[in-house]
């Protein structure tokens, strides 16, 4: 498994990039703002002969999903996302206009990803995990053969996910890392929407909010 970090846009967020052998790729989380962010994506799946064949969200806060329509229109993609993350999906443009950013044209979702023990990406199986409470429709993506967990807002190094924003919950954050991620192995790096990368067990040992 190959894995390629974009940290991109006014909120410093993480793009994840992911490939196998054959060449198969997806993205994780596509948050690219200027035209120099989407260049960069574009001429590093030329550059690297990949085949983009899907895109898929943790959650849909703007930060996450500003280049979904550079996505649709280079690539032909829509996302896919949990069901319980639509109505934040669709505040995009309003939330967008309430910080002053750029408003996109966000394409409809492809479908709706549930919690489940196999979803298979670019020739891995990944378990979705639900993991609600920094947003209703949170989900994470843990592979256990490479032992890597994309834990979108959830869990960060050193810290966790917010829940000032409508949907968020504290309580619910807190048990769906102690019940869904931090019984994962301890060596399992995890990748997340913001900061540097992390394990599951630095996070259990060292994380103040834990």
């Amino acid at each position: 498994m190959e894995i390629h970090c974009f940290t991109v846009n006014p909120f410093s967020e993480n793009s994840y990039l992911i490939w196998s052998e054959s060449k198969k790729a997806i993205v994780i989380d596509p948050g690219f703002y200027t035209q120099a962010e989407q260049y960069a994506f574009k001429e590093f799946i030329l550059e690297n002969g990949l085949q983009l064949e899907k895109v898929v969200l943790t959650h849909a806060h703007i930060d996450h999903i500003f280049g979904l329509e550079f996505i649709f229109k280079e690539f032909g993609l829509q996302p896919w996302m949990n069901l319980y993350e639509k109505p934040v999906y669709l505040s995009g443009g309003q939330i967008s206009q309430m910080y002053g950013l750029n408003v996109f044209n966000y394409p409809e979702p492809a479908g709706w990803i549930d919690e489940q023990l196999e979803y298979p990406l670019a020739d891995f199986n990944f378990e979705v995990l639900f993991t609600p409470g920094h947003s209703p429709g949170s989900i994470s993506f843990y592979n256990k053969e490479h032992g890597v967990l994309f834990s979108g807002d959830v869990l960060f190094e050193g810290s966790i996910g917010r829940t000032d924003l409508p949907g968020g919950d504290h309580k619910t954050l807190i048990s769906s890392i102690q019940k869904k991620l931090l019984i994962l192995p301890h060596s399992t790096k995890v990748y997340s929407g913001h900061g540097g990368i992390t394990t599951i067990g630095q996070e259990k040992m060292c994380n103040p909010f834990l």
